[in-house]
C-alpha cells in the first residue's frame, strides 16, 4: 500500500497517515496479521519526523487497529467490536463525524440524493473484513 501524505493539509500528518492506514485496512490493502514498518523506517520513507509516525501508530493501536509484537512489530488487526462499551463508542463517533459532514455538504449546496449516493459508493469501495 503506498501512503501519502500531504505537508500543506491542515489535517495534521498523524491524522493522515492514521486515516490512509484505517483505509488501507477497510479497502483490503492491508490485512491483519500484516507487519507495518517500523516507525523509522516508515519517517524515512515519508520523509518526517519518526515522532509522527509514533502518535499515529499509538493511537491506532489505541483504536484496535494495530497491534504490537516483539518480533514482527506492528501488526495489522481489527478492532475488538465485543469489548464492553465498543460499540456505543464508535456509533458516538460515527454520528459525529457524519453530522459534520453533513452540515459541510448542505453548506455546498449537495442534495440528500447526492449525498446518499456518496456514502454508497464509499462503503462499497471497502471491502468487507472479517
Amino acid at each position: 500500500m503506498i501512503i501519502k501524505i500531504n505537508q500543506r493539509s491542515e489535517i495534521p500528518l498523524y491524522l493522515q497517515l492514521r486515516n490512509q492506514i484505517v483505509t488501507g485496512i477497510g479497502k483490503g490493502a492491508l490485512k491483519p496479521g500484516e507487519s507495518l514498518p517500523t516507525v523509522r523506517q516508515l519517517a524515512t520513507d515519508l520523509g518526517i519526523n519518526s515522532m509522527t509516525v509514533s502518535k499515529a501508530y499509538q493511537l491506532l493501536k489505541a483504536e484496535g487497529f494495530l497491534e504490537t509484537d516483539r518480533r514482527r512489530g506492528s501488526v495489522v488487526s481489527l478492532p475488538d467490536a465485543n469489548r464492553p462499551g465498543a460499540a456505543a463508542a464508535f456509533e458516538e463517533k460515527l454520528t459525529d463525524e457524519l453530522e459534520l459532514l453533513t452540515a459541510e455538504a448542505k453548506v455546498h449546496g449537495i442534495t440528500l440524493q447526492d449525498f446518499l449516493s456518496f456514502c454508497t459508493n464509499a462503503f462499497l469501495e471497502m471491502e468487507v473484513v472479517s
